[in-house]
C-alpha cells in the first residue's frame, strides 16, 4: 500500500477498499458475540475496550489512525477521508490521561456518515456524543483535552483492543463490545452466523422447555 506524507507530518494511504451496507447488513443484526463465535472469538477486543454512549448498535468499515499518545491531529486529518458508514478506529497507545475524541469531533463525524469511534485511549463529551447518535468505545473518559501536534498515520493497520485491525475491515461493536471482520471474511462470516444464531434459539428453547416441565411437576 502506497503511503505519501501531508506538510502536517500525518501520513495518509493512498487509498483502501471498501464494503458496502448491503455487503456487511446482516453483521448488524445479530449480537456481537455470535459474530465473535464465527470467527472462533479470535477477533474480539478486549474488555477494556467500553462504550460510553447510549447508542449501542456499530457497523462500518475502518478508518484506522495511529496517534501519538494524547495528540488527535491525525483524527481531525483522517475524517478529510472519511466516507459515510466509515467507523473511527484510532490506536491512542492505551493512554488515558487526554481525551482524544470529544463533541466537536463528533460534529464533524456525524457530518461525514461517520458511525462512531473505537479508541485505545480516552474520549470526553459522551452525553453529547449520545445525543448525536454516535456509539463511541473507549478505554476511559477524562475531560482533559489533546494536543494537537502530530506525528500520526491514516489508513495503516493499528493496535486497537489486543487485535490488528486494517483499513477497511469490519467493526460490530453493542453493548457487549467490539468484535473485528477482516474484510476478506465478511462474506464467511455472513454465511455462518444464521447457523449460529439458530443453534443458541434452539438451546434456549430446551432450557424453557425444562423450566417449564420443572414447574409444572412442583405444582
Amino acid at each position: 500500500m502506497f503511503i505519501h506524507a501531508a506538510t502536517d507530518s500525518v501520513s495518509i494511504a493512498s487509498s483502501w477498499d471498501r464494503l458496502s451496507a448491503e455487503e456487511t447488513r446482516r453483521l448488524g443484526e445479530v449480537p456481537a458475540a455470535n459474530v465473535g463465535d464465527a470467527l472462533q472469538r479470535m477477533t474480539v477486543m478486549d474488555g477494556g475496550i467500553r462504550l460510553f454512549t447510549g447508542h449501542t448498535s456499530l457497523l462500518g468499515n475502518a478508518l484506522t489512525v495511529d496517534v501519538r499518545s494524547g495528540d488527535n491531529l491525525a483524527i481531525h486529518r483522517a475524517l478529510d477521508e472519511a466516507r459515510p458508514g466509515d467507523v473511527l478506529v484510532v490506536n491512542g497507545h492505551g493512554d488515558v490521561t487526554r481525551a482524544l475524541i470529544g463533541d466537536l469531533i463528533g460534529e464533524i463525524m456525524v457530518n461525514a456518515g461517520v458511525t462512531g469511534a473505537v479508541v485505545d485511549g480516552a474520549v470526553r463529551d459522551v452525553q453529547a456524543l449520545s445525543e448525536m447518535g454516535l456509539a463511541v468505545y473507549a478505554r476511559a473518559i477524562t475531560p482533559a483535552g489533546p494536543f494537537k501536534d502530530g506525528p500520526g498515520a491514516i489508513g495503516a493497520p493499528v493496535a486497537v483492543g489486543g487485535l490488528v485491525v486494517a483499513p477497511g475491515d469490519v467493526l460490530v461493536g453493542d453493548a457487549d463490545g467490539v468484535v473485528v471482520v477482516p474484510r476478506l471474511r465478511v462474506r464467511e462470516v455472513v454465511d455462518a452466523v444464521d447457523g449460529i444464531v439458530e443453534k443458541e434459539e434452539t438451546l434456549r428453547r430446551r432450557i424453557l422447555a425444562a423450566r417449564s416441565g420443572h414447574a409444572a411437576a412442583a405444582r
